[in-house]
């Protein structure tokens, strides 16, 4: 026993006018480790309980970042005070590596700092459905660098944090998950323009998902070229592009049954060609060989 002692008490090298031993060396890392598994635990004990209150995720996120931040600060401390180790022995050093930290990574900076302002001022959500540029899709984290969001497509994409502050950004269910959409059919001309508005707005009020407040509105909007032009304005509850996609099909198909009932033809694009004159064609008569020509 003395010997593991006097084996754990060995110097091996100075820092800073201290002398680490071996058994300090070794007490480092299991304190790392215990440490971190335990806030791995309290953050997620933490989670639940937030969960449970009723508080939303964004709120939630938010908490278990503090938490680990202040964590990890009070481990370091602990660690460092565990080796004896005075935090003045670390000015000059972390001084020069701020430093070169600052030059070195002014992006990662700016987007671990716009992370933080998204977490706090919560412009956007976990669970929003947000349209930045071409792309489309429900955000699913908001870490300190990036945000993750998984497209209508399936795919996951990573935005930097900074790019969604800089950048004009659509948040389709910032306050509510009220959009308004519309359909647009053209019919043939000689249709019952009266008749036609009323079918459409019995096709759209049919469907649950639209809603009676305010209500479908049908606009006569053009003689188009080849069709008379409407076009349906409803109100719709949908938190995704799939769900609005999927109302404007169901109005379409009931459209179409509606008119076919009707006799109404929903109009395609046709020409009308006028020849003018007529046009002979002029064949030579074919006279029968006689025996000198044969």
């Amino acid at each position: 026993m003395q010997e593991l002692i006097d084996l754990l008490a060995m110097p091996l090298f100075t820092l800073a006018d201290h002398t680490f031993t071996l058994g300090e060396l070794l007490l480092a890392p299991t304190v790392v480790i215990v440490g971190l598994l335990t806030l791995k635990w309290l953050a997620h004990q933490l989670s639940k309980r937030l969960i449970k209150k009723g508080i939303s995720a964004d709120v939630v996120h938010l908490a278990k970042r503090l938490f680990y931040v202040v964590g990890l600060i009070v481990l370091l401390i602990t660690t460092l005070d565990v080796l004896n180790v005075p935090l003045t022995a670390f000015a000059f050093l972390s001084g020069a590596v701020a430093i070169g930290f600052g030059f070195g990574a002014q992006n990662i900076i700016n987007n671990f700092i716009s992370g933080w302002i998204l977490m706090w001022e919560r412009p956007i959500r976990i669970g929003d459905f947000l349209e930045v540029e071409e792309a489309r899709g429900r955000v699913e984290a908001i870490n300190t660098r990036s945000t993750r969001i998984r497209r209508t497509d399936g795919v996951h994409m990573l935005i930097p944090n900074s790019k969604l502050l800089e950048n004009t950004v659509v948040n389709w269910t910032l306050v509510d998950n009220l959009t308004r959409t519309t359909v647009r059919v053209g019919v043939a001309y000689g249709s019952p323009c009266q008749d036609v508005a009323r079918l459409i707005e019995q096709a759209a009020n049919e469907q649950d998902e639209v809603l009676p407040d305010p209500a479908p509105l049908v606009i006569f909007d053009d003689f188009g070229d080849n069709a008379l032009a409407f076009e349906v304005f409803f109100w719709v509850n949908a938190s995704a592009d799939r769900d609005l996609r999927v109302i404007r099909s169901n109005i379409r198909f009931r459209i179409d049954t509606l008119f076919r009932e009707a006799g109404i033809v929903i109009a395609f694009p046709q020409r009308d060609v006028h020849i003018d004159g007529q046009l002979v064609l002029q064949r030579p008569s074919r006279q029968p060989l006689s025996e000198t020509d044969a």
